[in-house]
């Protein structure tokens, strides 16, 4: 629920004074606080003003100032209240003396009522962290350390003879799957939202997760051979280093030197940094189109594909993680054409493999959506590990969302 923004009149200091005298809300830190999570969660950090943010809570920049020294305050702000506020949900409902089902349930039920209210906030943290400096980072990521531990504690009694790296599989899984409701705007009612956010999480508790690899070698791993079209290789390292620190702090110039040209040349390929962002929207939008019509075409059944498409997603996205981040959190900085013709690939990407569940088809779209949460959350967690063994034990986890609990029929 948006805090109220209606300001409280107090009695006027004098019998005839036309004015009544207004204090200033109690909660107008919040208001801001909140005003911001969800302006930056929806637009993205760099194109959003104070003063804009200001307007939504109804004062001028100078009286947000107040409050917060800079724009950057506002979003340590937003970022470690939110995370905050999930850890009081979460611990407020978790009851150590019940039993483990019991405790999942009211975990789920809370942590998913809360994140539904909060929708267009909930998503902040998840994509615009990059623009966190890394003390700031570090911090909230301790406090979601917490969250994660409050929901594995169950799971570790749950399923006593899981080994420790299932179980933090599982709890970000649990917490990927409800948060994935914050990336689209598919409109369900809660009376049938909170009922489909339980069945995929305990889709998750009950997935059978293959054996995890052994810990990788160290340094890194050399796989494939580069491309040696220039334009192939600007738009390759353009998607790294958007989805690393952001469209808005990479240049021109650190893109070309990873190729190893000058920024004069890079414009004999791409004439401006928007022009290279867009060709990554199409580039990856091409690249799924691509791989639902390859697992279509090899499918038997459409269980089948599903499974397929499944695997063809957690492979790309490993492949280049960073490719999720600027496909999804990158949208405000195109032109208003451009975000029209990618929103409509994306949601037609989207409508091909929700198209293959049976049930209700909005429902469905949730399920997508929460299977392609797995890949970027529960990948995040193990750090994009890209041997078949890790992508494997993500593809379990995005088919338990997408077609629940295996049955004879899966």
């Amino acid at each position: 629920m948006v805090a109220d923004r209606s300001e409280v009149p107090l009695a006027p200091a004098r019998p005839d004074a036309g004015q009544s005298v207004r204090r200033r809300p109690k909660d107008r830190k919040v208001q801001i606080i909140r005003a911001a999570a969800r302006a930056f969660s929806e637009r993205g950090y760099y194109p959003v003003g104070v003063d804009e943010i200001a307007a939504e809570v109804g004062i001028s920049g100078p009286a947000l100032y107040r409050h917060f020294t800079n724009k950057y305050a506002l979003l340590v702000a937003a970022a470690e209240e939110g995370a905050k506020h999930l850890v009081v949900v979460a611990k407020a409902a978790d009851d150590p003396a019940a039993t483990p089902e019991k405790r999942l349930d009211a975990l789920i039920k809370a942590i998913g009522e809360h994140t539904v209210e909060i929708r267009r906030e909930a998503g902040l943290y998840r994509w615009e962290r990059r623009y966190l400096e890394t003390e700031d980072r570090l911090r909230i990521r301790k406090i979601y350390d917490t969250l994660n531990a409050t929901v594995a504690a169950p799971i570790a009694l749950l399923r006593p003879t899981a080994p420790p790296e299932d179980v933090a599989m599982l709890a970000a899984s649990v917490l990927s799957t409800i948060a994935s409701v914050s990336a689209h705007r598919t409109a369900l009612s809660s009376s049938r939202l909170q009922p489909l956010l339980h069945d995929m999480c305990w889709a998750v508790l009950r997935a059978e997760l293959p054996p995890a690899p052994p810990p990788p070698e160290p340094g890194p791993v050399v796989r494939g051979l580069p491309v040696t079209s220039k334009r192939e290789q600007l738009l390759t390292e353009a998607i790294r280093i958007f989805g690393r620190q952001g469209y808005h702090e990479a240049s021109i110039e650190e893109i070309g030197a990873a190729v190893g040209i000058n920024a004069s040349s890079v414009y004999r390929y791409f004439t401006s940094k928007s022009d290279l962002l867009a060709a990554a929207f199409h580039r990856t939008g091409d690249r799924v189109a691509v791989a639902i019509t390859e697992a279509l075409a090899e499918a038997t059944s459409r269980a089948d594909a599903v499974s397929r498409i499944a695997a063809r997603q957690a492979r790309l996205t490993f492949s280049m993680p960073e490719i999720m981040p600027v496909y999804y959190a990158e949208f405000s900085n195109l032109p208003q054409a451009e975000q029209h013709k990618l929103r409509t690939i994306q949601r037609q990407n989207v409508l091909e493999w929700a198209n293959l569940l049976d049930g209700d088809p909005v429902e469905a779209r949730f399920r997508v959506h929460a299977a392609i949460a797995q890949v970027i959350d529960v990948g995040r967690l193990t750090k994009f590990d890209a041997r078949p063994e890790q992508v494997a034990r993500v593809h379990a986890l995005m088919l338990a969302v997408l077609l629940g609990p295996p049955t004879a029929s899966n």
